[in-house]
């Protein structure tokens, strides 16, 4: 069974950085466009980057220029790395992988979460 293992949440300082991976065992992993999403409390999940087979990014306006998403398909794991982080940024942070040709059946994978919480 594939699955998606989000980790490297955890409480960090106003203008810290954390590094969280996503890992699963998706065959073929390579052809998965990666997003993040993440979920304050109380509020709605927000897409916040993503990243395609080709290595093609795309970042929310919030998150721009402090945030990067990467992977490495040999090691089938996608990173977000995020520095100079702000108590805006306190989520609950979600790895997504997405495959679909069109016409057929598209294909979904969804981490636990990890927990980010900046704070003084």
């Amino acid at each position: 069974q594939v699955q998606l293992v989000e980790s490297g949440g955890g409480l960090v300082q106003p203008g810290g950085s954390l590094r969280l991976s996503c890992s699963g065992s998706i065959s073929a992993f390579q052809t998965f466009t990666v997003l993040w999403y993440r979920q304050p409390p109380g509020k709605q999940r927000e897409l916040v980057a993503s990243i395609t087979r080709e290595g093609t990014t795309a970042y929310i306006d919030p998150v721009k220029d402090r945030f990067t998403i990467s992977r490495d398909n040999a090691k089938k794991t996608a990173y977000l790395q995020m520095t100079s982080l702000k108590p805006e940024d306190t989520a609950v942070y979600y790895c997504h992988a997405h495959f679909q040709i069109v016409g057929a059946t598209g294909i979904d994978y969804w981490g636990q979460g990890t927990q980010v919480t900046v704070s003084s």
